[in-house]
């Protein structure tokens, strides 16, 4: 099948803090309900980071057959459950199409450090044959990819992109990509799930992690008193496909994926700039709008300073000081890595449909230099047509992508 595809979003599966399912979530955003307390996942008295945003009353034996859960990490347990939420709110029945015309991309980030974590220690205290097949698999990257491709019957082409936090933006771009080439449905997005001692620790080796024991003062991206991020597990999954297949089966529509870019900052000491600014002017281009078309702007929202300045600074130079709302809603889940910019995009084109730009909560002074229009205290209502969401990895990935009415 081959066609020039307008890439929509039919279909919106969310597994995160502020709860399971996409309307709990948003009903949670827009009220400004965190889902960022104390680690309950394990005993995290003994770390320096003890806060993290954790899915509440996600139970993998109500959403998955036990097979598959002995056989994955919960980041994947996460993940199908969101893929078959996403295929029901779109209205997909994969049995009545094409097995080929149908694709999976995801983003995935620290993969199944969980189900690794304990195959290691059955390796460490009893031995290498108590070590089960299933860690060959269930810890790589392409995990839930696969389990989605296998669990739906989809053979046409998949992958993951591993980009930490900007990979999610990445995998909706991929999906537009083989919409566009002729793929029919695509399920893309991403889920992460790394609260796990092993996890915590890979995660703290980034120096980024605020240390903050207090949920509401942990994560402040922008503000003056920013110490770092939060970590988080959990995500989004989309149904794209192309538009025209979409009004043949009385689709619901959240909106258009209209442009898309990435990039990578320059190795650090260099005395070029930081590619987040060109990446967004590159993603507008892609999708023919100018920053006066934007109504409003999805931040990655580090929580570390020198980062919060940096993005800051790429807002300004291409919107002005002040030139578009710009909102953070994740500072109600933490930074979920993989499921992170999925969530967003998922969060953003709720807003387009409700005509609502979701507050950032926590943040009461700006930092120096953050010259930008954030979005606090209650949500912004105004009309949206057209909204761009940002991410950044760690290592120096970089995406934007543009959403449509």
């Amino acid at each position: 099948m081959s066609g020039s595809g307008m890439p929509v979003v039919t279909g919106l599966g969310v597994v995160a803090p502020t709860g399971m399912g996409t309307e709990t979530h948003w009903e949670a955003t827009l009220a400004g309900k965190s889902g960022i307390g104390p680690i309950t996942r394990f005993d995290a008295s003994g770390y320096p980071v003890r806060v993290a945003g954790q899915v509440p009353g996600f139970v993998a034996g109500e959403q998955l057959p036990s097979r598959l859960i002995r056989e994955t990490d919960h980041w994947t347990h996460m993940g199908l459950a969101a893929a078959e939420a996403a295929l029901a709110d779109a209205g997909v029945v994969p049995a009545e199409l094409p097995e080929y015309e149908m694709a999976v991309v995801t983003s995935s980030s620290s993969g199944g450090t969980e189900f690794g974590q304990h195959e290691m220690e059955r390796l460490y205290l009893n031995g290498p044959s108590w070590v089960g097949a299933y860690q060959s698999i269930a810890w790589f990257y392409a995990a839930t990819t696969g389990q989605v491709s296998i669990r739906h019957g989809m053979r046409g082409p998949c992958g993951v992109i591993c980009c930490e936090q900007a990979g999610g933006l990445d995998a909706v771009g991929q999906a537009r990509r083989l919409v566009r080439r002729g793929s029919r449905v695509v399920v893309t997005g991403g889920t992460d799930a790394s609260l796990c001692p092993y996890g915590l620790v890979a995660q703290l080796s980034s120096g980024k992690l605020s240390g903050v024991d207090d949920p509401e003062r942990a994560y402040l991206p922008f503000d003056a008193a920013a110490t770092g991020y939060v970590p988080g597990e959990g995500g989004a999954m989309l149904i794209v496909e192309d538009a025209a297949s979409a009004r043949e089966r009385g689709a619901t529509v959240y909106g258009r994926v209209a442009g898309y870019a990435a990039g990578f900052d320059p190795a650090p000491g260099s005395d070029r700039p930081p590619a987040l600014r060109r990446t967004i002017e590159r993603a507008l281009a892609d999708a023919e709008v100018g920053p006066p078309e934007v109504d409003a702007v999805f931040a990655d929202a580090s929580g570390n300073p020198g980062d919060d300045l940096a993005e800051a600074r790429a807002i300004t130079q291409v919107f002005g000081p002040r030139g578009v709302p710009v909102t953070a809603p994740k500072t109600l889940t933490g930074r979920l890595y993989g499921g992170g910019a999925a969530l967003d995009v998922a969060t953003a084109l709720l807003a387009l449909r409700d005509d609502v730009i979701p507050a950032t909560a926590g943040p009461a002074r700006l930092a120096p230099g953050c010259d930008i229009d954030l979005v606090l205290g209650q949500p912004r209502d105004g009309e949206l047509r057209t909204v761009l969401v940002l991410a950044r990895g760690y290592g120096g990935f970089n995406a934007a992508l543009v959403l449509k009415k």
